[in-house]
């Protein structure tokens, strides 16, 4: 099958997840690329698609859903399976005990949910260096607050073995659905 692995990012940790996942679905005997968004034509040449982006203050990036509803008919034609990254640190669960990736689960996740109908959704930790430039007005504001390197942890925090595994666990849906 030929999947095409989707994404919107700011700073590149995205990319970095949407290409692990294109490959490991390669290494699942489909044939998988990961494009920006921007640079993704129209679906229709795709047997399935994983959607991705970063979200930022529980939003996922607008040209990641611009893509969604732009190609929402023929997205819901296909297996599709979304991914948002941006957590940042290694705790699970925050200090109330919630579980950190669901309380991240961006909030366009719910219409996407009702219109594209997923295979399935995934939240992944992300990555933060503080040496890049901000991008948007929310990030520059977080960075100037004096608590802002405790919600802007510095350092790589995606779980290569944990995209690793859903993305075999999409590669194992398909050739099981080509079968």
């Amino acid at each position: 099958m030929k999947v095409l692995v989707a994404y919107a990012t700011r700073h590149g940790s995205t990319a970095g997840i949407a290409e692990r996942i294109a490959s490991a679905i390669s290494a699942g005997g489909h044939t998988a690329e990961a494009l920006p968004v921007e640079d993704a034509g129209p679906v229709e040449g795709y047997d399935a698609v994983v959607l991705g982006g970063a979200a930022y203050m529980y939003h996922w990036l607008k040209p990641a859903l611009q893509f969604a509803r732009r190609h929402q008919a023929a997205l819901a034609e296909r297996p599709v399976w979304l991914f948002s990254s941006g957590p940042l640190g290694t705790a699970e669960v925050d200090q109330e005990g919630k579980d950190v990736r669901a309380g991240a689960r961006p909030r366009e996740f719910d219409e996407l949910t009702r219109t594209l109908s997923p295979r399935g959704e995934r939240v992944f930790f992300g990555a933060y260096d503080p040496t890049q430039k901000p991008v948007g007005l929310g990030e520059r504001l977080t960075r100037a607050m004096p608590a802002g390197r405790d919600l802007l942890p510095e350092g790589d925090f995606r779980d290569w073995e944990d995209i690793d595994a859903w993305a075999k666990q999409i590669a194992a849906e398909l050739r099981d659905r080509a079968e």
